[in-house]
């Protein structure tokens, strides 16, 4: 039996991947009887998505720029905007934290939210919660809520078009759908069916980030279309969303995740990707599981990818021996998602697994 309760959100309410998706969006507000909308988007993403972005010559349409976090301040201003205006669904045309903004302003007015991404970087275009951070750009929690989102359409070659860092940081952060999901699933007495679809998600994940993400990548850079890119993208933003979608608790965050949300509290942290953070968490988990077998398995695919093994690789080999110690308390509170793993995992335990991450790839680089 599981000790909590277990809610399935699987999926959006309509999921929508194809060239041109976009162009449908008129159709699906008129089918929805969307009449007021407010579209809220980024600055650099917009250069490149607003020539794909449909004239919306039937609704009232407003566009807002938004601040470039998700917290509750920027998720408030945008709820007072659409309740001026009397508007009726909120559009977010960006990356990950607009869609979590967006969708946090959304469930606070019980209104449709409607996500065109122009980044594969993580599954905050599919899931219905949002990561929320505060104005210094610490992560503060996951907000989930009981209404999924109206309308998903994903263009490939949008994506296509987006910084291919971010692309990697995207499976990153997906590669440890698997070995969160994998733990804790493990670790149960039984599982329901619910947690086995989850369950073979997260392998999904796996299994397609590893066998097509280099020709993926090949793909972004000859600005060349093909069936490689468009199951990584669907794995990072689809899939991915299923481990947590039918498995809640079970599936979403394990060790990895709590890695990255205590590194979030240190400011020389804030310039790196969501995703290049979890995978450094997905090897100090493993760390903390004794499975040195199975990172040796993954530190050729980080290399091609340039994904960091280390602190070192992000910049961060000179943190004060205080702040990692903060950041291994940070990682266990007792709210972290690191104690869905079997055992009693201390503050301890993540610093020397940490260190000894550290050491390990220090000598692999004196040695190469």
């Amino acid at each position: 039996m599981l000790n909590k309760e277990l809610i399935v959100r699987g999926a959006p309410q309509e999921y929508f991947c194809q060239v041109g998706a976009w162009d449908t969006l008129p159709t699906h507000l008129e089918r929805r009887g969307l009449k007021n909308v407010l579209v809220v988007r980024g600055n650099a993403s917009w250069e490149v998505a607003k020539n794909k972005f449909p004239v919306l010559s039937t609704v009232t349409s407003t566009f807002e720029v938004y601040n470039g976090g998700s917290t509750y301040a920027e998720r408030d201003r945008l709820v007072a905007i659409m309740e001026t205006n009397k508007m009726d669904a909120i559009i977010a045309v960006g990356g990950g934290k607009i869609a979590d903004v967006c969708k946090a302003a959304a469930a606070v007015l019980r209104l449709p939210v409607i996500i065109l991404p122009t980044l594969a970087s993580t599954c905050a275009a599919y899931t219905p919660l949002s990561v929320m951070y505060d104005e210094a750009g610490a992560m503060i929690r996951y907000d989930v809520f009981a209404s999924s989102n109206a309308l998903l359409l994903i263009d490939p070659e949008m994506i296509l078009d987006s910084p291919k860092e971010l692309l990697v940081a995207g499976i990153g952060d997906t590669l440890a759908k698997w070995y969160e999901a994998d733990v804790i699933i493990n670790s149960l007495p039984s599982k329901s069916v619910e947690i086995e679809i989850a369950h073979i998600a997260a392998k999904m994940c796996r299994d397609n980030l590893l066998q097509f993400s280099e020709e993926a990548l090949v793909a972004m850079d000859k600005q060349e279309l093909n069936e490689a890119f468009v199951k990584i993208i669907e794995t990072n933003i689809l899939v991915g969303g299923m481990v947590g979608g039918f498995g809640d608790d079970y599936g979403r965050c394990a060790g990895a995740h709590s890695i990255h949300d205590a590194l979030t509290m240190v400011p020389e942290t804030h310039h790196l990707l969501h995703g290049n953070k979890v995978a450094y968490g997905i090897l100090v988990q493993l760390v903390i599981e004794n499975r040195w077998d199975e990172i040796e398995q993954l530190l050729p695919f980080y290399s091609k990818l340039g994904l960091p093994t280390s602190l070192y690789d992000m910049g961060l080999a000179t943190l004060a021996d205080e702040t990692l110690v903060a950041v291994s308390k940070r990682a266990t509170e007792p709210h972290e998602t690191i104690h869905m793993m079997p055992g009693e995992i201390t503050a301890d335990v993540v610093l020397n697994a940490m260190k000894q991450l550290e050491d390990s790839m220090a000598m692999k680089r004196v040695t190469k």
